[in-house]
């Protein structure tokens, strides 16, 4: 053990990147991108509950 914490978020992200490349543009998550690809599987609506404020 070297004592460093895993960095959970960055291998997330690596995997996603290599399963689909095409939802990334320069080096982020593209979510339009990310949605034409998996197509009508995944609900990309607001949640339930939202809190929101004027201003």
């Amino acid at each position: 053990m070297d004592g460093k914490s895993l960095d959970i978020l960055s291998d997330k992200i690596t995997k996603l990147k290599e399963i689909l490349p095409e939802a990334f543009t320069e080096e982020k998550i593209d979510w339009e991108k990310l949605k034409a690809a998996l197509g009508e599987d995944v609900n990309f609506e607001n949640e339930r509950y939202n809190l929101n404020w004027a201003g």
